[in-house]
């Protein structure tokens, strides 16, 4: 005799199927979500990096008065299909924008920003620069509120502008659509929103950066100003990052770094160690986009010659540890902001 379930059987089993799906589910689809919204925003920071690079080589990048003009030739490079002007930003971009900054020892405070009194690049995370921001929309449904920097220099020799010192860029990588938070669907590229990008109790820290080299002529020049000790014949990404914050005490310490460092491997270690885990939804929603391991400390190492201290983590070898690297190495920074 053929042997089956009851109908209560059967019951009881969709009814423990159900549960189990109600409880994943939701856990499933955002973990999708976040891994979508994150390969938009490398993809189109590549395209958008590939561009700069290619203005910078062609030697376009620099010497526009206003963030209307630097868009112009931009369009040459990457292709953009609507422009909005500064008063005109939500016709553009989506109008209201949930910016939840995180703390790493006291949680995540919210607040709502509206786009359209993103004015300027102060209102990006930056000081004045003079120019007002305007809206972009690009062919691949991004859109978008840039600022540009006058003071943007290029070198056509070098292949590694970015636009550090050029643009401050927020963007949608889903369009007006949902849910229009920063650190999902929304991201910056030299920028952040409110008062800091996340904090630590009371101290402020601005998007982590990988910022343009320095020359050793622009370096000599500067180096009073910035709390420089010393210049190197070298493309000098640790000055250059100096330069971005407004001087040496305005990075990151390597206490606040190795703080950090413990935010996203959740432990307390100070020191060096092995076989830790990287929390990946941590480190994206502090503003890392990649597997770049390494981040600048704003200590300057007089023994060895043209090294700094960096503060690192081996996401492939699951390690974190202190380094001294090369100031031709370029490594994330971070600057502290009032």
């Amino acid at each position: 005799m053929k042997k089956g379930f009851t109908l209560a059987e059967t019951l009881i089993t969709l009814a423990i199927i159900g549960i189990v799906a109600a409880i994943t589910l939701p856990s499933l689809i955002n973990n999708y979500q976040s891994r979508a919204w994150n390969t938009a925003a490398q993809v189109f920071e590549k395209k958008l990096e590939d561009a700069l690079k290619v203005m910078n080589s062609q030697e376009v990048l620099a010497g526009y008065s206003s963030t209307g003009d630097f868009i112009n030739e931009l369009k040459k490079y990457i292709k953009i299909t609507k422009v909005c002007s500064n008063n005109k930003l939500d016709s553009c971009f989506v109008d209201k924008i949930t910016w939840n900054i995180i703390d790493i020892s006291n949680g995540t405070e919210s607040q709502t920003i509206i786009s359209k009194e993103l004015k300027n690049s102060s209102d990006l995370g930056h000081d004045d620069w003079n120019t007002e921001t305007v809206g972009i929309q690009f062919a691949d449904g991004v859109s978008g509120v840039l600022a540009y920097n006058p003071d943007c220099e290029q070198n056509p020799y070098s292949n590694q502008v970015v636009g550090t010192n050029c643009i401050a860029l927020v963007y949608d990588t889903s369009g007006f659509k949902s849910p229009n938070t920063f650190t999902k669907d929304i991201h910056g590229v030299n920028s952040y929103l409110g008062n800091c990008a996340f904090k630590d109790g009371g101290t402020c820290f601005g998007a982590p950066f990988l910022p343009d080299s320095m020359g050793k002529n622009e370096c000599e020049a500067n180096k009073d100003e910035l709390g420089i000790n010393d210049c190197y014949d070298i493309d000098d990404y640790w000055a250059g990052a100096a330069k971005v914050c407004g001087g040496v005490n305005n990075m990151a310490t390597e206490a606040q770094i190795a703080r950090i460092g413990n935010y996203l491997y959740n432990t307390s270690v100070s020191g060096s160690m092995s076989n830790v885990t990287r929390d990946n939804e941590k480190y994206n929603k502090l503003g890392f986009n990649d597997n770049h391991h390494y981040i600048i400390t704003n200590h300057e190492e007089p023994s060895i010659t043209g090294f700094a201290l960096t503060r690192g983590w081996w996401f492939q070898a699951n390690r974190i540890n202190n380094a001294y690297t090369n100031r031709y190495s370029r490594d994330y920074a971070i600057c502290l902001v009032d």
